[in-house]
């Protein structure tokens, strides 16, 4: 698949973590011990500004679903191989509310394609 376009939703930013099926995908399932190679494109929810995109580096990333953030390791688990899905991510579930990285207090909108599971 190519590199997502964002449509952004109107009004405030959910306080709950949001999990849309993009495209429903018909290989392996991940689950929460499993290390993904993915897609990702990151937004922020409030400017639209892009802050990440392995489409930009022009190559697919491999995470332990372990180490990353908590919305990508309660919202990738369940997902197929093939599959194309949104997250949208409170703070809380991101990289926090307050503190010292640059992202921390900011909800995150995430198009995540998997493309294997190990």
């Amino acid at each position: 698949m190519s590199k997502p376009e964002i449509e952004f939703p109107d009004g405030p930013a959910p306080a709950e973590l949001e999990i849309v099926d993009l495209v429903e995908g018909s290989g392996e399932e991940a689950l929460a011990s499993s290390t993904v190679e993915v897609h990702y494109l990151g937004v922020e929810y409030d400017s639209g500004e892009e802050f990440d995109s392995s489409w930009s580096r022009g190559e697919t990333i491999n995470f332990p679903l372990r180490s990353l953030i908590q919305g990508w390791q309660i919202g990738i688990p369940g997902m197929k191989a093939g599959g194309r899905r949104k997250l949208v991510v409170p703070p809380a579930q991101a990289y926090g509310t307050a503190g010292g990285h640059p992202l921390a207090g900011k909800t995150l909108i995430f198009v995540i394609d998997l493309v294997s599971v190990r």
